[in-house]
Parts: C-alpha cells; sequence; structure tokens
C-alpha cells in the first residue's frame, strides 16, 4: 500500500463511470500519476491525500482519496490560483501568499478584513472573495459528507448552487428534498445518502419520495402525463420492496400536499404531478375557448389563390376562417409554402401575424421558407426582442396581439409550452398549427399535436401529395417508406452501410463523419451532423460524441480544457444549451440552440459560447450542465433542425425502446442532401417494424370524454434523474 499527498496539477482523463485520471503535484517539481473511480469529481487545484497499489505502468491505482485543506506555500498558492474560489486569479493569488505565506487560509478563514493588507484588494474584492470563501468551504464539505457515504462528491457544487447555506443540512437531515428540488439527482442517490444517514426504510418520506420518482421517471423517459394508480403501486413496492400499504398512504399524503392530483379517467383512477395536471386542464380549456370565440380577422381575406394546389386553397380557406385549425403533412408536400400564402393572403387584408417555432433554428428555418420573420415560441411568450424592421408582420413589443399565430413544428410542443402559448392568445386571434405528427413527439411530457388531432371539432387538414424534387427527393423517398413501415433502400442520396458489432459501428460512423464524406464531397466536418437514437453506450451520443470530439478537436498541450464530470470542454467544440435560461444573453438562451466554445478561462472558470446568432454568452463552470456536446446529438434534440448531411448508427445494443419508427423517420427527415445509416440490418428493420407507444394523456378526454388505451409502461431504470433517451 502507497500513500501520496499533494495537489492535483491537472485531469488526464474522466470515464463515464466515474474513473478519473490526474496528475498529482508532490512536491514543487515531483508528479505523481492517479487513477480510480474514487477520484471522480476531482478539481485541479485541490489537494488529496490516497491510499493505493502501484501498477507496473508507474501509476498509483487509488482505493481511498481524503480531500485536505492546502498546508505548504506551494499548494495554498495553487489552490487559491486554480479559480475555486471565485474572485481569486492566479496574480492574485501569488499576492496574498505572499504577504500571508503558510497562514494565508487561517487569515480567510478567520480574519477575512487582514485581506486589506494585500495592496490589490479594496474593501469591494474583499467582501466578494469572503462569500466565495464561505461557499467554498460549504461545498467542501457537502462533498466530504457526500464521499462518506459512497456517492459521488462531485454534486456538491449542484446541490449547494440550488440550496445554498442549507445544503449540507439537508442532505443529512432531509435527502429526499434533492430528488424534488436538484435537477439531475434521483432517488437511487437520495436514497443512498438516506439509508446512511440513518433515515428508516419504511420512513413516509421515503415513500413519498419513491412514489414522485416513478411518476417523474413516467414523464422523463415516457412523456407521459399521467400513469394508472395500479402502475404506481407495482413500480413503486417493487423500487422499495416495500407494503403495498405503505405507499397507499403516501399518494394519500402527497395528495394533501397538492404535489400530486388523482382522478379518474374513462373509469380510470390515475395519478398525475400536480403541476401537469393543472397544464392539461388549462390547454383544453383555452383551446375550448378559442374555439368557441368569433373571429377578430380584419378585413375580407382572399379564400382563393391560383398558386396553391385543392387541398392547400382548402388549408388557406380553413386557417382563414377558424380561430384554432391543425395543418399536417409529410416532407415535401408544402407545408411552408402553404403557410408563406396564408400569412401573405392574411397580411394584404390588414391582419398582423406572427411566426413561431419551438426552437431558434426551427423559427429560422420556418422564416426562410415563409419569406418572412419569425421567432421562437419561448420568446412571443414574454421575452424582450430588440426593435426591428419587419415589415409591419408583427408587433415586435407585444407578438402575442396577433390577428394570426402560426406554430411550425407543433410535433415539439409539449403540454407545459402549449399551455403557456394558447393561455396568452387573445380571444378571436386565430391559431394554426402545423406539423408532422409521424415525427417523434415533445421531448417533454405530453402529446399536443396528435391528441388535438384527435378531437373532432378542430379542423384540420393534411397535405399528401409530394413536390419535393431534385436535391433531397431520395430521403424524402425513403422518409415516406419508413413512415409507410418499408425498409428504404440506397440510393444516391441515401446510404445503409452494414456492420455488426457496437465497437465497429461507432468507429464507422466518425470514420464517415470526419474522413469518407468530407473527402468524398469536399466539406467540412461541420456540415456533418451525427444523430443518435440514444445517449447511453456504445452508440449513444455521449460516447461517439467523444470519439468525434478527439478527432475534430483534440487536446493539445498548453491549451486551456475543463472536466465537468466526464465531459472535457476545448475551445472550439461544438456545444448546445440543454435547457431554457432566460438570464443570459439579451433575450435568453434556449434547449437546442448551436454554439461554439470561443474562449474558456480557469482562472475565472468561466466558458464563453458564441451562438450561432453571432451572440456570445459566459456560462460559469459550475453550469456547464446545462450545456452538451454538439458533435453527436440525440435524434429527439434534433427535432425543428435540417443538417446537409445526417449519419446515423442503427443497433440493438441501444436498447430495443429506441428502434422505433417514429425516431428512425425524424432521423431521416433532418438532412437535406444526404443520409447514412451505420448498423445492423436486423436493427433498421426493427426500427421500421416498431410502432411507438401512446403516451398516457387526458387532452383528448377533456374535449371528448372519450378513452384512450393506457400505454403500458417498460420497467424504469434508475439513472439519478438523468433522461437516458434523450
Amino acid at each position: 500500500m502507497a500513500v501520496a499527498e499533494g495537489v492535483v496539477d491537472r485531469l488526464v482523463y474522466v470515464g463515464a463511470d466515474g474513473y478519473t485520471v490526474a496528475i498529482l503535484t508532490t512536491g514543487e517539481r515531483s508528479e505523481t500519476k492517479i487513477a480510480g473511480t474514487v477520484l471522480h469529481g476531482l478539481q485541479p487545484g485541490e489537494t488529496v491525500r490516497v491510499d493505493g497499489d502501484w501498477t507496473t505502468s508507474g501509476t498509483l491505482r487509488v482505493g481511498e482519496c481524503e480531500r485536505v485543506l492546502p498546508a505548504t506555500v506551494h499548494a495554498i498558492r495553487r489552490y487559491l490560483g486554480s479559480g475555486l474560489v471565485r474572485g481569486i486569479g492566479r496574480k492574485l493569488a501569488d499576492a496574498i501568499v505572499d504577504t500571508f505565506g503558510a497562514d494565508t487560509l487561517d487569515v480567510i478563514d478567520r480574519e477575512p478584513k487582514r485581506l486589506l493588507e494585500v495592496h490589490q484588494i479594496g474593501r469591494d474584492r474583499m467582501a466578494k472573495i469572503i462569500a466565495a470563501w464561505a461557499d467554498q468551504r460549504a461545498v467542501r464539505e457537502v462533498m466530504v459528507f457526500l464521499q462518506g457515504v459512497g456517492v459521488s462528491p462531485a454534486l456538491a457544487v449542484r446541490i449547494h448552487r440550488k440550496l445554498g447555506e442549507h445544503s449540507l443540512q439537508v442532505v443529512r437531515g432531509e435527502p429526499y428534498r434533492l430528488v424534488e428540488e436538484v435537477w439531475g439527482i434521483g432517488f437511487a442517490t437520495a436514497d443512498t445518502i438516506a439509508m446512511a444517514a440513518g433515515i428508516p426504510e419504511q420512513s413516509p418520506e421515503r415513500m413519498q419520495a419513491a412514489v414522485l420518482h416513478t411518476l417523474l421517471q413516467a414523464r422523463t423517459m415516457g412523456g407521459h402525463c399521467f400513469l394508472p394508480v395500479a402502475e404506481v403501486l407495482t413500480h413503486t413496492t417493487a423500487m422499495v420492496e416495500q407494503d403495498e400499504e405503505l405507499i397507499r398512504a403516501a399518494l394519500h399524503a402527497l395528495r394533501r400536499r397538492r404535489k400530486i392530483v388523482q382522478e379518474q379517467i374513462g373509469g380510470r383512477d390515475v395519478v398525475f404531478q400536480a403541476h401537469l395536471h393543472q397544464q392539461e386542464t388549462m390547454l383544453a380549456d383555452n383551446v375550448i375557448r378559442l374555439l368557441h370565440t368569433p373571429s377578430s380577422l380584419p378585413g375580407k381575406p382572399k379564400l382563393d389563390d391560383a398558386e396553391l394546389d385543392d387541398t392547400q386553397r382548402q388549408a388557406l380557406r380553413m386557417a382563414l376562417t377558424n380561430t384554432v385549425s391543425i395543418l399536417t403533412g409529410g416532407p415535401g408536400c408544402g407545408k411552408s409554402f402553404t403557410v408563406r400564402h396564408i400569412a401573405k393572403t392574411a397580411k394584404a387584408a390588414g391582419a398582423k401575424i406572427t411566426l413561431a417555432a419551438p426552437t431558434g433554428r426551427a423559427a429560422r428555418r420556418l422564416s426562410e421558407l415563409a419569406g418572412m420573420p419569425a421567432m421562437t415560441v419561448h420568446r412571443m411568450l414574454g421575452r424582450s426582442v430588440e426593435p426591428e424592421d419587419d415589415g409591419g408582420l408583427f408587433d415586435v413589443n407585444d407578438p402575442m396581439s396577433a390577428d394570426l399565430i402560426v406554430v411550425d413544428e407543433s410535433s415539439m410542443l409539449d403540454v407545459g409550452l402549449a399551455d403557456a402559448l394558447v393561455d396568452k392568445i387573445p380571444a378571436g386571434a386565430h391559431l394554426l398549427l402545423v406539423g408532422d405528427v409521424d415525427q417523434l413527439p415533445s421531448v417533454g411530457p405530453g402529446s399536443v399535436l396528435r391528441d388535438l388531432l384527435d378531437v373532432p371539432d378542430i379542423p384540420r387538414t393534411h397535405l399528401s401529395r409530394v413536390y419535393r424534387q431534385g436535391a433531397g427527393s431520395g430521403i424524402t423517398a425513403n422518409a415516406v417508406s419508413v413512415r409507410d413501415g418499408v425498409v428504404p433502400v440506397n440510393n444516391p442520396e441515401f446510404w445503409f452501410v452494414p456492420a455488426e458489432d457496437a465497437k465497429d459501428i461507432a468507429e464507422t460512423v466518425v470514420d464517415i463523419a470526419t474522413r469518407r464524406l468530407p473527402a468524398a464531397y469536399d466539406i467540412e466536418p461541420g456540415q456533418i451532423q451525427v444523430l443518435c437514437p440514444g445517449r447511453a453506450r456504445e452508440v449513444g451520443a455521449l460516447h461517439i460524441g467523444r470519439l468525434l470530439q478527439d478527432v475534430l478537436n483534440p487536446h493539445r498541450e498548453g491549451d486551456p480544457q475543463y472536466w465537468s464530470d466526464d465531459r472535457a470542454f476545448r475551445v472550439g467544440d461544438r456545444v448546445m444549451p440543454i435547457r431554457n435560461n432566460y438570464d443570459k444573453g439579451k433575450n435568453g438562451v434556449f434547449n437546442g440552440t448551436a454554439g461554439t466554445v470561443t474562449a474558456l478561462s480557469l482562472e475565472d472558470r468561466l466558458l464563453e459560447v458564441t451562438l450561432e446568432d453571432g451572440e456570445a454568452v459566459e456560462y460559469d463552470f459550475d453550469e456547464l450542465e446545462e450545456l452538451a456536446h454538439g458533435y453527436a446529438i440525440t435524434v429527439h434534440r434534433s427535432q425543428g433542425s435540417e443538417y446537409p448531411y445526417v449519419v446515423v448508427p442503427l443497433s440493438t445494443s441501444a436498447g430495443l425502446l429506441l428502434l422505433r419508427r417514429n425516431l428512425l423517420y425524424t432521423a431521416i427527415t433532418r438532412a437535406k442532401k444526404m443520409v447514412v445509416l451505420v448498423g445492423q440490418p436486423r436493427a433498421l428493420r426493427m426500427a421500421v417494424e416498431q410502432t411507438g407507444d401512446r403516451r398516457n394523456t387526458a387532452l383528448t378526454w377533456r374535449f371528448t370524454g372519450e378513452d384512450l388505451a393506457a400505454a403500458v409502461l417498460p420497467p424504469l431504470k434508475e439513472d439519478h434523474g438523468q433522461v437516458a433517451a434523450f
């Protein structure tokens, strides 16, 4: 057994399982390579004491790791200069340590006002350092506790950012609160902490947290708005291995706390998370309100257009004579062309129009195809926008005041976003939802477009004639084949490359995306997007994305690099936000926007991302859970976007639930010039043959009262709150 103590100089590698390789500086110049899963969460600048065994390659394989406060002047200088304590960079760290030497940390901890003795520090900076030191100390305390109970200490920063000074108190005494309050922490993690803290297995808090977790997993993994009570009892009882009566008592307590709503839908007893029940109910009420309100569309729009075919003219009449209507159709059927004529006709009659889509990319695409400005639904709902010359299309200061609101890619609307949208539409205005119901449903819960299509009172028009010719027609033909349950065939714009082994599939995808396609078509790799059915496993977006990053943007000695969990961030990386953040940038940053890392400061712990519209926004290192790498993304994340070239891995190892017709159809329809599928022929056949399960929603029922068959929920697997499929 060997023992070493020193400062973490840099991280070399962090695996998805937490296996970490780091360089430990044990003296001014002496370096030791250490490795092990217990190192997960380490940050450069920390001082650790490790126990382990030497390998034949000279690496210390660590079995135990203890974080300690730095004791030597060198260690203190490295710790303060690493950026771990916000507000102290390398130069200021040198000045502080030069002033106080080995007593530096004691001074900051016990006599912080003495920081004014450092000539570079005034009262404002001193206050910031004191606050940052208190935060860092609180994070260290949570880290130590988590590591002691066998939970990744890397979660400490996330917990502290949400719970602040109460973090350790909550983690020790109310760990199940983490499931509800801290994004990315699931029941299994909270349960591990609770069992170590001595909370009884049959405690009401544990039972209630388990019920909420079951509903959360149904929402995030399956998109369900509710679960039948019987399924909640079955899944939760099996998960906690307790008597069913305890789960029934938990349901009763959660109803009293207004965390859940129990309702009878078509003779079935079902359970909703309270906010989903409210959103679905309000959405139905507001659609009914719009349907039953007379139109206030100004003027007399011309309801005939020689440039449109009969079905497209029917869509024009529908949209301009009904306050709520739906336009659907597959790729190449002229949906955007029809929308352009609908908007042009309404505008000619004096109407104000707003065009919108759920994502920035979809909005830009709609704007290009319709020839008019468009915005995201989020911005339309209340984010301020800069005044611009829009030709009077819509009021940039109040887009919801429009006479006609057109929302493209409506299959992407989840119940929450749809509720927020419809709630703000004024009475008498027209709402036209446009989409392709054969695509994947929304990432969030609900099946809004499909459910509204099942409501007989809502007018709808379906475009079925395919107009697309030339570039992309081979893609369109195969998309239609997949939609109809027919295995696609190779053509000049669509290729299937057979491969059996998951490792071989991943490597072939990387080779095609980085070498073969660029060489064959004289294009940049940036024009190629890899779309994966899921995130996990060898053919998932995380692993393939990492392989692509190492080829397209490898780490170069001397360049800054920051590890966040098992992800390395480098200047030049393709990234995308995966959560809406209304406080970033001029108008907020939204899920699915593409961007590039353009600056990275280890001292300031900041990452600069330049978004596709040219705006630069900053992310603190503690916020990097809001960013995903964009080299390979899931098909779900690609909704609303188009790419010149698309490469898709297909393997049964990804999980049968991810081999579905609507997923493959969506992936194919993201490409404009070429699609390359790589994988097992049987995986392709399965993807074509398997139709998606119906989500548990009650939106249609709230209009019609007709019972819909409940989806069969597959066994839920613990994933620490992360959405494995997305």
